[in-house]
């Protein structure tokens, strides 16, 4: 057996233990006639799957202008000209959002119009979406659905559709990442759509990730056939000369499961995004997906790693220790001291889609540490320990980009400058689980980010530690500029129930020495379900899955505003806070008692709290029982183990 057909073995054992285990629950049900999910926007397949072949990068000629490496010094010319575009697409739909929003005493669609000629002044706005894997997938998917003025009902009185209309970037990790690459890989479509297909769900999710798509769905393969073309597809590219790792096993994986294209779409790249005709027209907002660095010989990912992120034109980071960007369509090729030396190739192709969203949630190396805390027996434990082990030995537990792009590049700083490979991991391996930290740049001059938090801090339900640690690196030197408004401990989040509703961190500017947005912290909350789902739970039923997303929605509404009548008033308020500033405009009364009610005050309540268990706040609705599975491990299960191993040993 070859080495890489033994590392096959290890990586689809692992997955194929991961998927064995079922359970039943009974969580409150989506009403299945909810207008929410009534779709206005059809699922289509990709136009540009352009990856010369396939899975696998291949070499070819370069451009004339060949591809180099950039300093962080700047935004790219290609997101400056985007820019642009863009701003002045987001008018008309801000326009009619703060227009409807009830903002007493204040013309705020007139605001809009008397600016409209210098976008600059207008309000420039962001959302991030937390890592969580499904939970957060959907829990972040339905914000967004409440977001999008394409959804029915999204512009009644109390809902916010057209924010996400009006947003500029909108940032993901890890399951925030694979919410953000499936609407953008299945051509910016609608949260609708992707639940409501006519013939088939691209979010069906009734079989796990790790067994591979129900039959009849948008793919139709059987498991065996299912790990035989993942298998396959990253063989090749291991043949073709190409670092492999489990996390190549895990994008293709992803690709199967979030895009609407045939045997998972392995020419699907993510720089052909800024390809597609409505993101070069400016009709939809930047996407942009977070990874951290992990050094050589490092298990656990600390605050000091570097954060990289992949945009539609680049990889790279703002961050002072490589502080540079390459051009994510090259990524593969031999690049030195910043440039592509004249005798090496133009490689294409390595930016797959699945690979670049299986990175932001690359995880396996933080579950070594973390088996002796499974609910799993004895046996399998070992059996876990012993695969993860195995491939942490071979340095496989991460995702592997090599050739290093940077490698050369700022020997002074880069930690990874004389090595020619980078390995990366799950953008939240940082704490840092809300993908701020690309948004809070100063180039890009973000005034509001609404911070969807899904994270699984306390019983699965978010406690605030993603903005403390981004806080806390805002004052450390790796902040290279950035600015982050100050935020309370954990404790003082729960204590104080800023975990419990929607929260407004600086509110006054003047508290900061540099530019800082004003973030709306957004935490998973229980309105109609509770979506504290396991972040390992890998399958649902329709009716749950439904249930997280519409509880989605009401958390970013509260309710549609029952909970607070006032509560779209005040996200108007938000979105106009830092333009109001700058253009020397009057705050309006309504405004200034918004800021009353959400802005945190500075008051710290830092004892230890109770435990953590929050009660629904509106109207439970049922969810159909066996609604997901829990994947506990039982004798039989590890029986199917050993089974699914022999047949992968006799494959390969």
């Amino acid at each position: 057996m070859t080495f890489q057909s033994l590392i096959s073995l290890k990586v689809l054992a692992f997955l194929a233990l991961a998927a064995s285990g079922h359970a039943s629950t009974t969580v409150p049900r989506a009403n299945a006639g909810n207008a929410h999910f009534s779709a206005n926007v059809e699922v289509q397949v990709r136009a540009l799957p352009n990856a010369p072949s396939g899975y696998t990068p291949t070499g070819g000629d370069c451009p004339s202008d060949r591809p180099r490496i950039r300093s962080a010094s700047q935004l790219s010319s290609n997101e400056t000209s985007w820019l642009e575009v863009r701003r002045n697409k987001t008018i008309d739909p801000m326009r009619e959002l703060l227009g409807r929003l009830n903002i007493t005493g204040f013309d705020a669609a007139g605001y809009i119009s008397n600016h409209a000629q210098n976008s600059s002044a207008l309000p420039n706005v962001g959302i991030a979406m937390s890592g969580g894997g499904y939970r957060a997938l959907m829990n972040g998917g339905g914000a967004l659905q409440a977001f999008d003025i394409r959804e029915e009902n999204s512009t009644s009185s109390g809902h916010l559709g057209g924010l996400l209309q009006s947003a500029t970037y909108l940032a993901g990790l890890s399951g925030g990442g694979w919410l953000v690459g499936s609407i953008f890989l299945n051509n910016f479509t609608s949260i609708s759509a992707l639940i409501n297909e006519k013939e088939s769900s691209v979010w069906d999710f009734s079989n796990s990730i790790l067994k591979g798509p129900a039959t009849g769905g948008i793919q139709i393969l059987d498991t065996a056939q299912y790990f035989n073309e993942i298998s396959n597809d990253v063989n090749d590219k291991a043949d073709n000369g190409f670092n492999t790792s489990i996390t190549d096993y895990w994008g293709r994986a992803l690709s199967y499961q979030f895009i609407n294209a045939t045997d998972g779409g392995p020419a699907y790249t993510w720089s052909s995004i800024a390809l597609e005709d409505q993101f070069m027209n400016g009709d939809t907002p930047l996407p942009l997906l977070v990874a951290d660095s992990r050094a050589p010989d490092v298990q656990l990912v600390g605050g000091n790693a570097t954060v990289y992120e992949f945009n539609p034109w680049e990889f790279g980071t703002f961050d002072p220790t490589t502080y540079g960007f390459a051009p994510l369509e090259y990524l593969g090729s031999e690049f030195s001291s910043g440039v592509l030396p004249s005798d090496k190739q133009c490689v294409r192709g390595f930016d797959n889609a699945g690979y670049v969203m299986g990175t932001s949630s690359s995880l396996f190396n933080a579950l070594t540490v973390q088996v002796d805390g499974l609910d799993i027996p004895d046996a399998a434990k070992t059996f876990v320990t012993k695969i993860l082990a195995d491939l942490g030995d071979d340095d496989n537990d991460i995702a592997d980009y090599s050739p290093n792009p940077f490698f050369g590049f700022r020997n002074s700083s880069n930690e990874f400058s004389q090595t020619k490979r980078l390995t990366l991991v799950d953008g939240g391996e940082d704490l840092q689980n809300i993908p701020l930290h690309p948004l809070i740049q100063p180039d890009r001059h973000v005034d509001v980010i609404f911070a969807v938090d899904s994270s699984a801090d306390t019983s699965n339900w978010p406690n605030g530690t993603a903005l403390v640690a981004t806080y806390e690196r805002s004052l450390t030197d790796l902040s290279n500029g950035t600015s982050f408004p100050a935020v309370p401990g954990q404790n003082t989040f729960v204590n104080l129930g800023l975990n419990s509703r929607p929260t407004f961190f600086g509110c006054n500017s003047s508290n900061t020495t540099s530019p800082t947005p004003l973030v709306v912290y957004i935490p998973n909350f229980p309105y109609v379900a509770f979506s504290n789902v396991s972040t390992s739970t890998l399958s649902y039923n329709d009716s749950m899955r439904e249930a997280v997303v519409r509880n989605g929605y009401e958390s970013a509404t509260m309710g549609n505003a029952t909970a607070d009548a006032q509560w779209p008033t005040c996200v108007g308020c938000a979105i106009l806070s830092r333009s109001l500033e700058r253009t020397g405009t009057t705050v309006p009364d309504v405004c200034q008692q918004c800021f009353r009610n959400y802005c945190w005050d500075g008051t710290v309540n830092n004892t230890a709290p109770a435990a953590y268990e929050p009660t629904l706040r509106g109207n439970a609705i049922k969810v159909t029982s066996a609604a997901i599975g829990r994947g506990r491990i039982d004798g039989a299960s590890l029986a199917a183990v050993v089974v699914m191993t022999a047949i992968i040993a006799a494959i390969f």
